[in-house]
């Protein structure tokens, strides 16, 4: 048995679906592909074949190069999940050592596996287990989904459906739409903006797959979201709304959209996200009975400190105060260049 270092551009292994670590949205070549292009970073795909040629374990990485922060090996940047998929601990194991390898190739500050459940090996040096995945299993229809919901949450869908809301669904017809919500809220929030090529990359690979919403107001913008359909769960990678327009429920009334949505293609898991326990964003999505999964990101540290790079830290509460205060303009012309490089 042998790891093979593959281009990822060549055709996606066919995997068993039974293997210890389960299969999650992030190991499809459409996310790899996607995020590769749309934040121009170089993709690697570690196999691990039987002495028969089969595969039975990957490991998806992006290659991660930057004049300001450095070199990093993550897996998958962009997405929350990720890491090593194979089909026994040892395999997992044998990914791990070469991605280390590879990691000591490149010469990168570290190796970051974006894992759920964590995989012991002796080069994995630091794990972070501060942030959780917010998941809410779906019913089968929109009458049990509607009753699902306490009756606060009930009561304040009513008080906000009042408002004029116009909702739509699209792709690129509604992407500039999309990133002028996102783009303005990133700004507000003192965040560099993903680059709209990113998002038109995900449409793009995911076709009927991806899908944009809209929220507006007399033609206004006021909410936007990113949904992904697949393997039976509908996750949403990006969401953002106007602040200014927070009194209107434009983002409450927008989630129920997606719920329903969801259960329309019939996915049976919707995915909110990660989340830092009792924080503003986990209560947002606590309240639709989303309940708290393990997010465990692994780490083979080899130069500096990973915490150098939470935006937790001192100098990064600074830069935020600073980005906050920038036109939004510059920030989408600026912030696509910066956000390529940060892990």
């Amino acid at each position: 048995m042998a790891v093979e270092l593959a281009e990822t551009q060549t055709s996606w292994p066919d995997f068993s679906l039974s293997w210890q670590y389960p299969r999650l949205n992030a190991h499809s070549a459409a996310w790899n592909q996607a995020v590769a292009q749309g934040l121009s970073h170089k993709p690697y795909l570690l196999v691990h074949r039987r002495a028969n040629g089969d595969t039975n374990g990957v490991l998806p990485l992006h290659y991660v190069n930057s004049k300001l922060f450095g070199r990093f090996l993550v897996s998958t940047t962009y997405v929350n999940t990720g890491g090593v998929w194979a089909e026994d601990s040892s395999t997992a194991s044998e990914l791990i050592s070469a991605a280390c390898d590879l990691a000591d190739q490149l010469d990168v500050r570290y190796l970051e596996l974006r894992h759920e459940i964590p995989v012991a090996h002796p080069r994995l040096n630091r794990q972070r287990t501060d942030k959780v995945h917010m998941r809410l299993p779906l019913p089968k229809s929109l009458e049990e989904l509607n009753q699902s919901y306490k009756s606060k949450l009930r009561s304040q869908l009513k008080k906000v459906a009042s408002q004029p809301f116009q909702l739509s669904w699209g792709k690129q017809d509604l992407l500039e739409d999309f990133y002028r919500v996102f783009a303005r809220n990133m700004r507000d929030l003192g965040t560099p903006v993903f680059p709209k090529k990113l998002f038109d990359c995900i449409l793009t690979e995911f076709s009927g797959d991806a899908e944009l919403c809209v929220v507006s107001i007399q033609g206004t913008p006021l909410s936007a979201a990113l949904l992904v359909h697949q393997y039976g769960v509908t996750e949403v990678p990006s969401a953002s709304s106007l602040r200014a327009y927070n009194a209107t429920g434009c983002n409450m009334w927008m989630y129920h959209q997606l719920l329903s949505r969801a259960i329309e293609r019939g996915s049976h898991t919707f995915d909110f996200g990660r989340s830092t326990i009792d924080s503003n964003t986990y209560r947002f999505k606590a309240q639709w009975n989303a309940k708290p999964f393990p997010s465990i990101w692994q780490y083979y540290e080899r130069r500096g400190s990973t915490e150098d790079m939470r935006i937790d830290s001192s100098t990064n509460q600074r830069l935020i105060r600073v980005w906050k205060c920038l036109p939004v303009w510059l920030t989408r012309c600026i912030g696509p260049l910066i956000v390529r490089g940060i892990p």
